[in-house]
């Protein structure tokens, strides 16, 4: 089996140890773990948002800290917990997003796939805005995916959705991800939808000093 990703002897601010993870390639991997058990923390330190006090993480083999910051971040794509949308329209949101790496952005069709893709059938022209917070989530997984990372970190992309909806939503964007190569590392607090979709779990205990 190929990995993708690896990780030696992490800790953070010799708080948060880390067991030894290997992440296989173009497989959704889930992080499971009680709050405090540095689940979030990985993630940003795997896209090197964060600095890890010690040990070791690769990326195809290599250690990230010799790669460039901003391809690394552009391949292991981290959508956050928290949606960054603007008051525009969801055309306008995804243009800016593409405008950002100074890449052509998707066409309307193509957007609009990707939208369905993530159960967020909305006309374009909708302003973001307007949307719940469980439609925002949505369309702000489907501008993550449009980017086509390599490595898509998602951090409880499900917190705001309804149980059918979030199944829906899962089976259809791991279908596309393992369809493109993509692999998918995702952070979920839902045990029911851990047993759906992981190919792996990994369980972080978090052992942290007083």
């Amino acid at each position: 089996m190929q990995y993708i990703l690896t990780v030696q002897g992490l800790t953070f601010q010799n708080r948060i140890v880390y067991p030894p993870m290997e992440i296989p390639q173009a497989q959704a991997t889930f992080i499971n773990g009680d709050s405090g058990s540095g689940k979030t923390t990985l993630f940003r330190m795997i896209n090197a948002t964060l600095t890890p006090s010690g040990g070791v993480i690769t990326y195809q083999g290599q250690n990230i800290v010799d790669l460039d910051t901003v391809r690394l971040r552009r391949e292991l794509l981290l959508m956050s917990q928290t949606v960054f949308l603007f008051d525009a329209t969801i055309r306008s949101n995804f243009e800016a997003f593409f405008a950002y790496r100074d890449q052509t952005p998707p066409t309307d069709n193509d957007m609009i796939d990707y939208l369905r893709l993530c159960c967020a059938d909305f006309p374009l022209d909708t302003r973001c805005e307007t949307l719940s917070g469980g439609e925002r989530q949505r369309v702000f997984l489907a501008i993550h995916m449009s980017l086509a990372p390599t490595v898509l970190l998602l951090d409880e992309p499900t917190s705001a959705l309804d149980e059918t909806t979030a199944h829906r939503m899962l089976q259809q964007v791991k279908a596309h991800c393992r369809a493109k190569g993509i692999t998918l590392l995702v952070i979920c607090h839902d045990s029911k939808i851990t047993e759906a979709f992981a190919d792996k779990t990994i369980v972080l205990a978090g052992r942290a000093s007083a």
